[in-house]
Parts: structure tokens; C-alpha cells; sequence
């Protein structure tokens, strides 16, 4: 499928009803309950404060696919982006008819509902579900091995999203979406099935390299046996990890995540077209490796010393996200005070050597969250 017929799908089937970037069960639960009798929709476990885990299985294909989303709880990209792709599955054209047919999709959209109510990486008893593979000590990681199990998929999907200091390779471009082929042992071998993996990745980097030039990174294949990802691939099961990253004045994620949507169906497209072999696994590598380059906010060129004894810094901002009346907003913080030559910034101020004051008339501290500073006594909003 090209370009054309990919964003024609996505505009067509965009799930309306999902927005921002606060998805719970209760937000998924009406959409569950419209889909038609082509999809198995069930209750497959529950979390840690009872919540359900839906489990949504559609298609009669040979070629199986697991792919589960919301893991961290506040990593929803992807989940819309699922939502977009379900509705472009069931749309009566059937222009994805040929995915059902090849395929059986098994699909969780939130694996880590306590963690999407309270908008937080961790679940109810503040466990990381990606470093529970091994011990399986949370209600959560069972239900998603059971699924792992029972299904017995042929590639694994396991679907995150990523702060906005990720820039892709050592660049002023931002990783807009990440991918990785996680490694299965600790000497990170280039194994049979991490080759297929990075020959899917190479799929989808090559059509995103036609919407989003140089903004898509390589995550660090760094190996811990107790991560999802990585212990799947040690079971050679071929495995994709995506990172939902940020895009310009995308806060929301809304625009990203129609580029998840086109990296989801490059991805299904390929492996129905193709007998995925790994042989193509060698342009994975010529993908940059994420790097941290970006602030939200960079104030350059500011006196952060005294009116006596002046000291010319940048300062670099990063918001940070709270939930307050279920929705999402961003505080700004200062996260450090120093040149940041190599840094970029979201959104850039010229201080122009005028001296840079924070709430009260305070000297700029790292560490502090600041709603505006003033620059040369101007007032500067920073929140969003």
C-alpha cells in the first residue's frame, strides 16, 4: 500500500472519540462494545485493582500477531492508534480484508489499566510491568504471558511511547517514532529472530522516511532478560518495540500517532506480502540511534546571576505532566542551568544577555517548576 492509500485509510477511520492523551478503560469501553461479531472481544484477566483486561482477537489467518499497548499506563499513543487501525479492519470497503484473511491479530489495548486511571508508568502497587517478564509478580505481566502462551504469535508487538528529549541520532530532529529488535542475550547477537524484527523495522522506516524525514530512531538494544520485549526475543519469538515519540507542537501525540497508524499498517502489510525471512535486516542499522538532545524550552543567552555579577547560562526547561480533573497539563520545571551548545529546544527564547528571573523575582534554580520567568522584567509564559 502506498502513502496515498495509507492516509486516505487513516483520515477515513480515525477514531474520533479517542483525543489527548489520557486513555482508560472507560474511554475503550463503548468502542469494545460496537465492534462487530468478526471481532472476539474478552475479558482475559484483571489488574491489580480489579479492573478488566480486554482482549480483542479478529481475523482467520495463519500468520499470527500479539501486540498489546499501555503497558506503562501513560503511554496512550499507540492505543489510539490501534483504535484507528480496528476501525479501518471493520470499515465495510474491506480494504484491510486481506489482513484478516492472512492473519489472526490478537490484540490487548491496555495491558495496564490501574496505571492509564492514574496516569503513571507503574501499576497499582508501583511495579514497572516491563521489568516483571521474569518474576511475573503482577496479575498484569500474567495475563499478557498467558496470552503470549495460549496464542503461541509469530511476532510480537509491544507498543510505548517516549518523552520528547529523544532526537533521533545526535540531530535537531526529533524522534517522532522509535523501533527497536530487541536483543535476546546479553552479547546482543544478531540472532535469526531479531533479523526479522529489523527486516519489519526497515519496512516501516522506509515509508516513514517518505512522511517524516530523519525523524525516526534506532532505541538502545541494551539487554535485561526481566524487560517484555527482550524476553520474548530470548524465546525467538521475532519482537518490535515501538516508541510513540514527539512531534512538532504535538503535545497530544495526535499527530503521531497517525504515523503509528502508517507504521501498523507498512508493518501488517509487509508481513502478509512477504515471506519475512531477515534477509533485509542490514538497512535496521542504518537508522540513528536516539540521543537526548532536547529541552521542551531552551532560554538562551540569559543573565542567571546577579544585577553585581552577571553570569551568561542557558536554561533548559522540560514540562512535566500531571493529571488534574482527569486531564492532562504541563508544568514547566528547570532542569538545568549551563551552556547547552549540542542541545535543542522545542520551542527557543533569546534572552539576549538580559538577566532571567523566576517566580517572585527568585533566581532560576534547577529543579523548580516555574509557570513564567521574567526576562529584562517582561513577563514569559512557559506553560502550555
Amino acid at each position: 500500500m502506498n502513502i496515498t492509500d495509507i492516509t486516505s485509510l487513516y483520515e477515513t477511520n480515525k477514531e474520533q472519540h479517542l483525543n489527548s492523551r489520557y486513555i482508560t478503560n472507560s474511554h475503550i469501553k463503548p468502542l469494545l462494545e460496537k465492534l462487530d461479531s468478526s471481532f472476539e472481544v474478552s475479558e482475559i484477566g484483571t489488574s491489580v485493582l480489579g479492573k478488566p483486561i480486554s482482549g480483542i482477537k479478529v481475523g482467520t489467518g495463519k500468520k499470527r500477531l500479539l501486540l498489546w499497548s499501555q503497558m506503562h499506563g501513560n503511554e496512550s499513543t499507540t492505543t489510539k492508534a490501534l483504535f484507528d487501525f480496528i476501525n479501518a479492519l471493520k470499515h465495510p470497503n474491506n480494504a484491510l480484508g486481506f489482513i484478516k484473511e492472512a492473519c489472526t491479530l490478537y490484540i490487548i489495548p491496555i495491558l495496564n489499566p490501574d496505571g492509564a486511571e492514574a496516569y503513571t508508568r507503574l501499576n497499582a502497587v508501583d511495579v514497572d510491568l516491563n521489568r516483571d517478564a521474569q518474576t511475573l509478580s503482577q496479575p498484569e505481566s500474567k495475563v499478557l504471558r498467558e496470552a503470549c502462551n495460549t496464542f503461541k504469535p509469530h511476532y510480537c508487538f509491544n507498543l510505548h511511547g517516549q518523552r520528547t528529549i529523544f532526537s533521533a541520532g545526535t540531530t535537531d530532529k526529533t524522534a517522532t517514532v522509535s523501533f527497536l529488535s530487541p536483543a535476546q542475550d546479553k552479547d546482543r547477537v544478531v540472532t535469526d529472530s531479531r533479523k526479522i524484527g529489523m527486516d519489519i523495522i526497515a519496512q516501516m522506516n522506509a515509508t516513514l522516511q517518505e512522511l517524516i524525514p530523519g525523524h525516526v530512531g534506532r532505541y538502545d538494544d541494551s539487554f535485561n532478560i526481566n524487560c517484555v520485549g527482550d524476553c520474548f526475543q530470548s524465546l525467538n519469538i521475532p519482537t518490535i518495540l515501538f516508541e510513540a515519540g514527539h512531534f512538532k507542537d504535538d503535545y497530544d501525540r495526535d499527530v503521531t500517532r497517525f504515523y503509528i497508524f502508517c507504521a501498523y499498517i507498512s508493518a501488517f502489510n509487509y508481513i502478509v506480502k512477504q515471506e519475512v525471512t531477515g534477509d533485509l535486516y542490514e538497512d535496521y542499522f542504518k537508522i540513528p540511534e536516539n540521543d537526548k538532545c532536547f529541552y521542551d524550552i531552551i532560554i538562551r543567552d540569559a543573565n542567571v546571576g546577579t544585577s553585581n555579577n552577571p553570569k551568561i547560562s542557558d536554561i533548559g526547561i522540560l514540562f512535566v505532566e500531571k493529571l488534574i480533573n482527569k486531564k492532562i497539563e504541563f508544568f514547566s520545571k528547570i532542569e538545568s542551568v549551563a551552556i547547552l551548545s549540542g542541545f535543542y529546544g522545542h520551542r527557543e527564547i533569546n534572552a539576549n544577555k538580559m538577566r532571567v528571573l523566576g517566580v517572585d523575582g527568585t533566581v532560576v534554580k534547577e529543579g523548580v517548576e516555574n509557570d513564567f520567568v521574567t526576562i529584562g522584567g517582561d513577563k514569559n509564559l512557559l506553560k502550555l
